[in-house]
């Protein structure tokens, strides 16, 4: 299992990165889970347009999933071969109405199921391709989901965006890898339910026994050396920040 970060700022694109968007690929099938503001064109570095065989969406804020709307775009008015087959999205309930609003002039009310396979996300587990995934709701305002991907004896897992919560430690436990937000800075922001700090991010993985923490989704106005150092004073397993274009073998 491959995991490749396509974009990990928080909130809005920063300089360096587009907002979150995260490649994972087993067996020659690839799964994207989110697809942020600027993802699609970052995309485009690491696959070709059309090579997803799955997307996963964890929750219905723009920075997880605006770009959809230009992938619609790719997929509904193809020049070259037609327009393309559906391809499986997952997702929060509403997401099919979500992207048609945020798009705002689909050819009908019914376009973005032409080329995009809507399944509503539920707690559980299932399968996507190779994959055998589990998700969990998360604590966050709307809507958002944790996942866990697993491919053989490997397995990722990913936060979404979320506070403090019981069900992400569950679904941590004893990962290879926890891809944990960490948008908040510990003194600094103190609003719960929303975002981890990278002290909250650092003990969630410790809790979780997680074998390596990746750090993502910190905004462009936080200091991601601070919130590092706070992750590593909680955990003392690997830790690092998401980086994009880097990529992880499982």
């Amino acid at each position: 299992m491959k995991l490749t970060v396509v974009g990990c700022s928080g909130s809005f694109p920063s300089a360096d990165s587009a907002c979150s968007s995260y490649l994972v690929e087993a067996d020659g099938f690839r799964l994207l889970l989110d697809m942020g503001n600027g993802a699609l064109g970052e995309l485009q570095r690491h696959i070709g347009l059309y090579d997803l065989d799955a997307i996963f969406l964890s929750h219905l804020h723009a920075d997880h999933c605006i770009d959809m709307c230009a992938y619609f775009v790719a997929r509904y008015y193809r020049h070259e071969g037609g327009r393309c087959a559906p391809i499986p999205v997952y997702g929060p309930e509403g997401t099919e109405q979500r992207l048609t609003t945020a798009y705002a002039d689909t050819p009908s009310a019914s376009s973005m199921s032409e080329v995009f396979d809507f399944h509503t996300v539920k707690p559980g587990a299932f399968d996507i391709g190779p994959f055998s995934v589990r998700t969990e709701k998360v604590c966050h305002p709307v809507e958002a989901y944790g996942i866990r991907v697993e491919h053989g004896d490997r397995s990722l897992t990913y936060s979404g965006d979320t506070g403090v919560c019981e069900a992400l430690d569950e679904l941590a436990a004893d990962t290879d890898l926890f891809l944990c937000e960490a948008a908040f800075t510990h003194g600094k922001e103190n609003i719960p339910a929303l975002h981890l700090n990278g002290r909250e991010a650092g003990e969630t993985a410790r809790r979780a026994g997680a074998r390596r923490l990746v750090l993502t989704h910190i905004p462009p106005w936080t200091d991601p050396q601070v919130n590092l150092a706070d992750a590593r004073a909680a955990f003392t397993g690997p830790t690092e920040l998401a980086v994009p274009g880097l990529s992880y073998e499982l």
